[in-house]
């Protein structure tokens, strides 16, 4: 199968798609299963756009490329309906409506952050985030971890981040790592051989991948590129985020503390759309309005072009024992560094017995009984403004 376009395929209105895809972009909460589940009663079971088979190869393809799976399905879904015009119309009307309705709470941040409503609001919301990746982990452990080796390649990435390890560097030497011992035996490599070549990739990654440390002052053209490089490189889960956002914000560049890390991703998980317009709100706190453009564009334009310039290839890809086992090992690094970014961040977020309760009370909802991630952030601020005003 492929992805593009053909005469099985009807062609539909630039106009039906762009309805569409605002009206996907305005409804979706609840992260990428819900944005693809959306997706799938729109295009499937009620427009007919494609059948279950080829909405399901789409999203093989989305996740064969770095970036948000649920844009790209997006974007995939836009180009066989109307084309290249479709595949820019789809993308970006479904990123448009997250992006406004962050850059007006990016905007009340900015503003109010700083007063006592603002503050009990956060202390209720950011322990409901790390439950909320909690969830994410445990959920993507299920599929990411297939046997022990995946499960010690996770383990390890966990421990190099702790250590100070670039996060590029991990994920693609993850990667790279489970492709080698995998396929060894096609370059006529021993098992042992691939096993003690791999590392080298890694330290090759690192090397490429290597920054500076330190505070740096701020330019638009550093916020530009920062964004770019990780629109470029991230796999998996859009909670992977947060591994590159700390590393280059907090850690490199010294722009952001992990208070506001955690106030950005509390603000993404409020709003409809991609986890990514996170990168809108740290934009706008940065730099106002040409931040929050700069830095949406930036993460975003990647998948544009990955999504071009892959629907042609998808149906090699995909077969590739090499991009399956490159894949494994991504998806399981990434993990690897969900976990430890959660770790880190859960200090700043879990600071006495409520929020440890909140926390626990809201793994629980999520975990064992599925409850939409929106209402508990929500229900977490409001309990915290509760319990701040009851004490005094």
């Amino acid at each position: 199968m492929s992805t593009d376009p053909s005469p099985k395929t009807p062609r539909g209105t630039l106009r039906e798609i762009a309805a569409l895809f605002l009206k996907l972009g305005t409804i979706g909460f609840g992260g990428p299963a819900a944005h693809i589940a959306l997706m799938r009663r729109e295009v499937v079971s009620q427009r007919g756009w494609v059948d279950d088979e080829r909405f399901l190869d789409l999203i093989g393809a989305a996740n064969l490329i770095p970036g948000p799976n649920s844009t790209e399905l997006a974007i995939h879904l836009g180009f066989i309906r109307g084309g290249w015009r479709g595949l820019i119309v789809a993308g970006s009307l479904f990123i448009l409506p997250a992006m406004l309705i962050v850059m007006a709470f990016a905007w009340a941040y900015v503003e109010y952050g700083s007063t006592p409503g603002m503050t009990w609001l956060l202390y209720g919301v950011k322990p409901v985030i790390i439950a909320v990746v909690l969830q994410a982990l445990w959920g993507l452990s299920r599929t990411a971890v297939k046997g022990v080796f995946l499960a010690a390649i996770g383990l390890a990435v966990l421990a190099g981040y702790l250590l100070g390890l670039n996060e590029i560097a991990l994920l693609f030497g993850g990667g790279i790592f489970v492709m080698l011992v995998r396929n060894g035996h096609r370059l006529r490599l021993s098992r042992a051989q691939a096993i003690l070549l791999a590392p080298f990739s890694g330290v090759l990654a690192n090397a490429a991948a290597a920054n500076s440390n330190g505070a740096t002052s701020f330019s638009l053209l550093t916020l530009f590129l920062t964004f770019l490089k990780i629109g470029a490189v991230l796999y998996g889960s859009g909670y992977v985020l947060l591994a590159f956002l700390r590393n280059d914000f907090v850690v490199r560049l010294g722009w952001l503390t992990n208070q506001q890390l955690l106030d950005a991703v509390a603000v993404g998980q409020v709003t409809p759309g991609p986890v990514f317009t996170t990168a809108t709100f740290i934009g706008y706190v940065l730099d106002g309005v040409p931040g929050a453009i700069v830095a949406t564009v930036a993460i975003f334009v990647p998948s544009f072009l990955f999504v071009a310039a892959s629907a042609p290839l998808v149906p090699r890809l995909r077969r590739s024992p090499w991009a399956g086992a490159f894949l494994d090992g991504v998806n399981v690094a990434a993990l690897g560094l969900m976990g430890a970014v959660t770790w880190t961040l859960s200090k700043n977020a879990i600071v006495d017995v409520p929020t440890a309760l909140l926390a626990l009370a809201a793994a629980v909802l999520l975990i064992r009984f599925r409850t939409n991630s929106a209402w508990i952030v929500i229900g977490g601020g409001l309990l915290g403004i509760l319990y701040k005003a009851t004490i005094g």
